[in-house]
């Protein structure tokens, strides 16, 4: 029974520091965005899914000096057959908090959903924001991609590299961003 409750902890503690990561990171690209109102059309919606960590990441490693040092411990959390979803820390940024940010944050979409809202407004200004599923290393640090597609050219993307500090997250670089 004591095993099981402190796997049931680990599993809160992590989903609990996903959804403060997910909280920066939706404040960071949702600031500018105009709150949701009737028959105003929004124009940055948010993927559903966590997106898999994958060979991408490898990049990032070996690029990077600050990263390098925990390629082990990252490595080990690259999973391409990764099927999650963003639900619970949704839930528990918005249920009974943030809810300006949540004025501007549209439910999620999944990519054909994201696809028929296009279509319907029949606008290339849409875009559709699909963050991974965040890596922990180094006891304090944060590694996760972002990257925003349209159904145009003029894609984006980077990995944040994210400390914590005083139970606080920050960001405190962007790494390999690319554009499209």
């Amino acid at each position: 029974m004591f095993v099981f409750f402190l796997g049931l902890m680990s599993v809160w503690g992590q989903d609990h520091q996903d959804a403060l990561i997910l909280k920066i990171l939706l404040s960071k690209h949702y600031e500018n965005e105009k709150v949701i109102v009737k028959n105003r059309l929004q124009f940055l919606s948010f993927y559903c899914s966590k997106a898999p960590n994958n060979e991408e990441t490898y990049e990032v490693i070996n690029k990077n000096p600050a990263v390098k040092p925990f390629a082990e411990e990252l490595k080990k959390q690259i999973n391409t057959q990764l099927v999650e979803d963003w639900s619970n820390e949704f839930h528990e940024i918005f249920d009974n908090q943030n809810q300006y940010l949540k004025s501007k944050v549209n439910n999620c979409l999944s990519l054909d959903e994201f696809h028929k809202v296009s279509k319907r407004y029949n606008d290339n200004n849409q875009r559709l924001m699909i963050v991974s599923k965040p890596m922990y290393f180094g006891k304090k640090y944060c590694l996760v991609k972002v990257v925003f597609y349209r159904n145009i050219e003029h894609n984006y993307g980077c990995f944040y590299l994210l400390e914590e500090k005083n139970h606080q997250w920050t960001i405190i670089d962007a790494l390999n961003e690319w554009s499209t």
